[in-house]
C-alpha cells in the first residue's frame, strides 16, 4: 500500500496529533510534524495529501499573532485549497479555516471546558461522542459551509468544500491533557475546573475516545476522496 502524508502544524510543544495521529497512521499514513509560530518556516505543502492544524492558547482575531506569524498560516490554507489539499482543522485550526472562507470568530460567552456530547444535523457524519473541549471563542460560518454538529454554546463540526473543522479535541489522551495543564491551564484553573479530576475523566473515557478518532478521520478522509486527488506539485494552480 502507498503510503500518503500529513502534514501537522502544532503550535506548542505539548501538543501532539494523539489519537488523531495514530488512527491516520493506520490508514496509511506518515506523519510529518511541524511546530508552527513566529521562529519557524512556512513548511512545503509538496507531496503532502492531508494538513491538520492543531489547537492554540492563541485567537485568531488577535493581530499581534497574525503579524507574528498566523498570516502565513491563513496563507497555507489557502495554498492547500488552491492545490487541492484538503485541511483537518481542530479547535484553533477549526477557528483558523473559519476565518480563512470568510467567516468571523469571536470570544464566546463562555467556556466549553472538559467532555461533551454534540448534537448532529441532519445526515451529518459525526457522532454524538461526548468529545473533549477546551475553547473560549466561537465561529460564525462563512455562507459556503455546511454545518455538521452543534452543542447549545456553538458550532461543533463542519465541512467548508473539502475542508473539515471540529471545534473539540479528538486527538485527546489522558497524557496530553496532563501535559497541557503542566504546561499552564491557568484559565481552566481559575474558572474553578479541577485539572485532576478532567484527567482522570480522560483517562475513563480514552479506549472510547480512541473508537470516535478512527470513525472521525475516516470521516475525514472520505470527505476529502470525494472531491477527488489533489495536485502534486506547489506550483499547481
Amino acid at each position: 500500500m502507498t503510503r500518503r502524508r500529513a502534514l501537522v502544524l502544532r503550535h506548542h510543544l505539548e501538543d501532539r496529533p494523539g489519537l488523531v495521529g495514530d488512527a491516520l497512521m493506520a490508514r496509511g499514513f506518515d506523519l510529518d510534524v511541524n511546530l508552527f509560530g513566529q521562529a519557524s518556516p512556512t513548511p512545503s505543502l509538496e507531496g503532502v495529501d492531508l494538513v491538520v492544524i492543531l489547537g492554540s492558547s492563541s485567537a485568531v482575531y488577535d493581530r499581534d499573532v497574525e503579524r507574528a506569524w498566523f498570516a502565513r498560516e491563513l496563507a497555507l490554507i489557502e495554498r492547500a485549497d488552491r492545490l487541492g489539499i484538503s485541511v483537518f482543522g481542530i479547535c484553533f485550526g477549526a477557528q483558523a479555516l473559519c476565518r480563512s472562507f470568510g467567516g468571523v470568530v469571536k470570544p464566546g460567552d463562555s467556556p466549553e471546558i472538559g467532555w461533551y456530547r454534540v448534537v448532529p444535523t441532519a445526515d451529518s457524519p459525526i457522532v454524538p461522542g461526548p468529545w473533549f473541549e477546551y475553547h473560549f471563542d466561537v465561529c460564525t460560518l462563512p455562507v459556503a459551509a455546511t454545518t455538521w454538529a452543534t452543542t447549545s454554546h456553538c458550532v461543533q463540526a463542519f465541512a467548508i468544500g473539502r475542508h473539515v473543522g471540529v471545534q473539540f479535541h479528538p486527538e485527546l489522551d489522558a497524557a496530553q491533557l496532563s501535559d497541557w495543564f503542566g504546561a499552564g491551564g491557568d484559565d481552566a484553573r481559575t474558572l474553578g475546573y479541577d485539572p485532576t479530576a478532567l484527567i482522570e475523566q480522560t483517562r475513563r473515557e480514552e479506549s472510547g475516545a480512541r473508537e470516535r478518532a478512527v470513525a472521525l478521520v475516516d470521516v475525514v478522509i472520505a470527505h476529502a476522496a470525494a472531491f477527488g486527488p489533489n495536485a502534486t506539485t506547489e506550483s499547481a494552480t
